[in-house]
C-alpha cells in the first residue's frame, strides 16, 4: 500500500527517534512499508548526524509520504522547540510530544495514514505541558472520541500466538479489586472477541480468563472475586456466543504449552498479563490498543535513556510494531 503507517517521535530524549531513524536506514533490506514520522525535522536530523546515519529527511508531511519515502524520511513536522539532547529530559519539547500524538492520530483518523505507531513517551515530562492521562493508551481514547464519549482502550501485549490483555491496567494494585467488575470484564473481552476476529483475521477465537486470586480463588478459600464477579462475566459471554474458558489460575496458565491453546488470555491487573509475555519476548512483543477506531501499534519498551543517542538500542520490537500494523492495515 502506498498510504503511509503514520509514527510519532515520541520522547525526543529516548530512544524512540534512534530507532525510527536506524530502521529507516535500513528499510529496503527490511522490506519496511512506507511511513511518516511526526517530529520535529531539524532535530532529527541532529540526533541522524549523531548517530552517524545517512538519513536525508524530507519535510514533505503524510499525503507526500508515499512519493518520498524511498530515498528520503518523511517528516511531518510539529510545532515547539525540540532538542538534542539524549538521556536528559526536558519540559521543553513536551508540547511538541504531545502534537506530534494528536497530529499522527488525527492523520489516522481521517484516513492520510491507515495505522499508527507511537514510540515511547516519558509521561512524568509531560505533566507540566497539561497531560493529565495515567497512560498513552488512555491519551489516544480520548483523542479517537473527538470530544464525545471516550473507546473503552484495551492494551494487549502480542508476540506471534501469544496475546495477553490485562482488564485493569495503570492503577495501584490495592486498587484492583474495587476496579473490577462483571460489567468491565465483559466490556473488555467483547472488545478483544471482536478485534481478533476483524484485525487479526481469527475467524472463532478462543479466549482464556486468568482469575485474581492464587488457584483462581480455589473456591472461595482465598478469596471470592472468581465467585462473584470473573465467574459470572465468563458465564454472560458465553451467553452471548463467545469462545472464552475461566476463571484459570494465572500461575499454570500462562505456562507455555497452556498459553497456546489460546488466540489471547485476560487477566486481572497489568503485572499479571505484562510479566509472562515480556519474560518469554521482552526484546520482540508488541503493544497493541484494541476497541479504538484506528490501529495503534506499540514498541513494548520504554524511552532507556541511558541508551539514547548511542545507536545500542535494540529496534526488534519497533521493527515488529510496524509490522503489526502493517499487517492489521493491509487485512482491513
Amino acid at each position: 500500500m502506498d498510504m503511509p503507517l503514520a509514527i510519532s517521535m515520541g520522547e525526543p530524549a529516548g530512544v524512540g527517534p534512534d530507532i525510527v531513524l536506524a530502521l529507516y536506514a535500513r528499510r529496503d533490506e527490511l522490506k519496511l512499508p512506507p511511513f511518516c514520522l511526526f517530529g520535529d525535522a531539524p532535530f532529527l536530523r541532529a540526533r541522524a548526524l549523531r548517530l552517524g546515519l545517512n538519513v536525508d529527511i524530507a519535510d514533505v508531511g503524510a499525503a507526500g509520504a508515499g512519493a518520498v519515502f524511498a530515498h528520503a524520511l518523511p517528516v511531518a513536522q510539529v510545532e515547539g522547540l525540540v532538542q538534542d539532547h539524549p538521556g536528559q529530559v526536558s519540559q521543553v519539547s513536551a508540547g511538541a510530544v504531545i502534537g506530534a500524538i494528536e497530529m499522527a492520530v488525527a492523520a489516522t483518523l481521517t484516513g492520510t495514514c491507515r495505522g499508527l505507531v507511537t514510540a515511547p513517551i516519558h509521561k512524568g515530562a509531560l505533566y507540566h505541558a497539561g497531560f493529565k492521562h495515567p497512560g498513552h493508551t488512555e491519551f489516544l481514547a480520548e483523542l479517537c472520541a473527538n470530544g464525545g464519549k471516550p473507546h473503552l482502550p484495551v492494551m494487549m501485549l502480542a508476540h506471534g500466538g501469544l496475546r495477553a490483555v490485562p482488564v485493569t491496567i495503570h492503577v495501584p494494585i490495592k486498587d484492583v479489586p474495587g476496579l473490577l467488575t462483571k460489567e468491565l470484564i465483559v466490556e473488555t473481552v467483547r472488545v478483544v472477541a471482536h478485534d481478533l476476529k476483524h484485525r487479526f483475521g481469527i475467524a472463532n477465537p478462543q479466549i482464556g480468563m486468568a482469575g485474581l486470586n492464587p488457584h483462581a480463588g480455589e473456591g472461595g478459600g482465598i478469596g471470592r472475586e472468581e465467585l462473584e464477579i470473573v465467574g459470572p462475566a465468563v458465564a454472560q459471554l458465553q451467553f452471548e456466543g463467545i469462545g472464552v474458558e475461566g476463571p484459570l489460575p494465572a500461575d499454570t496458565l500462562f505456562y507455555p504449552t497452556h498459553w497456546a491453546r489460546y488466540d489471547a488470555v485476560v487477566a486481572m491487573y497489568h503485572d499479571q498479563a505484562l510479566i509472562p509475555i515480556k519474560t518469554v519476548a521482552f526484546e520482540d512483543a508488541v503493544n497493541v490498543t484494541l476497541g479504538l477506531p484506528i490501529v495503534r501499534t506499540s514498541p513494548d519498551h520504554g524511552t532507556a535513556f541511558d541508551l539514547a543517542g548511542t545507536g545500542r538500542a535494540s529496534p526488534a520490537s519497533f521493527l515488529a510494531a510496524i509490522r503489526m500494523a502493517d499487517a492489521m492495515t493491509a487485512a482491513r
